[in-house]
């Protein structure tokens, strides 16, 4: 899979939405069906940050990391027209 998260959407991911949603799983009681679909929901965000690529991102073509140059591509850059 190609990354298509960047620095800073992977830490909003694992520093605040996951925790975010295991205290909402917590508030909304430990053995409830909202609290298992919170708890899955933040393992997600937890393993998509740890991976870099986002499944949903890939499927509507969106990308947060900076666009990545080739080699060919940084050599055709630095010659002069």
């Amino acid at each position: 899979m190609k990354k298509n998260m960047g620095t800073t959407d992977r830490r909003l991911r694992t520093l605040l939405v996951a925790p975010a949603l295991v205290v909402g799983g917590v508030l909304a009681g430990p053995t409830g069906g909202l609290s298992i679909a919170l708890y899955a929901v933040a393992a997600v965000m937890v393993g998509t940050s740890a991976v870099g690529s986002c499944p949903l991102y890939s499927i509507f073509g969106l990308r947060t990391c900076p666009v990545q140059q080739t080699a060919a591509e940084d050599v055709a850059t630095a010659l002069p027209r």
